[in-house]
């Protein structure tokens, strides 16, 4: 479980980086094309805001962006002052009732969180607000075969106790998954479509990522 000191270690990390980091996780138009336009959608971990901006473009009317960052949240604001963004003071709650939400955006946020039970928190609080046959879309790192991110892996699987949780050069602390890995977190959601993509990560790196969009399943 992440502790607090690790949560504000976090926080520290993403306010420093709010200015300068570019997120490139694209939205899979065609697993938006039946989804309502009217649903109401939470972006958890949104950053900055690209990915609710997409989805406005996209014709959404009911989007909220959260942030455990009050840096990422501030430029959000700036640059979207008509979008609603709020920041998470009690991470992962997510301040919606039960059954609430249509659908659920989990772009590039558990590479930010290192251990299972952290994220199984996240990926349990996703499914609290979802509404039955609501909608998670994930986009994801997975566990990368090129020389540099090996090094990394192997350097710093002792520190850490997970293969593939590894520090940057900045002073991240990220997380690349086995691919395995998903299906496992995902329990209670049904996976409808898969695909695997090449990303630059926020420091120009590029790595393998999959995309999966899962329904929470019907009582």
């Amino acid at each position: 479980m992440i502790g607090m000191s690790d949560l504000d270690q976090q926080i520290d990390y993403w306010d420093t980086a709010a200015a300068t980091k570019t997120f490139t996780h694209p939205l899979h138009l065609p697993w938006w094309d039946d989804v309502d336009r009217r649903a109401s959608i939470v972006d958890f971990g949104c950053g900055y805001g690209r990915t609710l901006e997409a989805l406005v473009e996209l014709g959404f009317t009911d989007l909220v962006g959260l942030d455990i960052a009050p840096a990422m949240i501030a430029r959000a604001r700036r640059h979207h002052p008509e979008m609603r963004f709020e920041v998470m003071h009690a991470w992962p709650r997510i301040e919606r009732p039960d059954a609430s939400v249509d659908v659920v955006v989990l772009f590039a946020v558990l590479t930010c969180i290192p251990g299972d039970e952290a994220q199984r928190r996240v990926i349990d609080e996703c499914r609290r607000v979802l509404a039955p046959g609501g909608l998670l879309f994930l986009s994801d790192l997975e566990l990368s075969g090129d020389d540099q991110a090996r090094e990394r892996y192997a350097r710093d699987a002792d520190r850490f106790g997970t293969y593939g949780v590894f520090e940057t050069g900045d002073g991240a602390i990220c997380r690349h998954h086995p691919h395995d890995w998903f299906g496992t977190l995902l329990n209670g959601f049904a996976i409808e479509a898969a695909r695997r993509i090449a990303v630059a990560t926020m420091n120009g790196n590029q790595s393998a990522a999959v995309q999966l969009l899962a329904r929470k399943a019907s009582p």
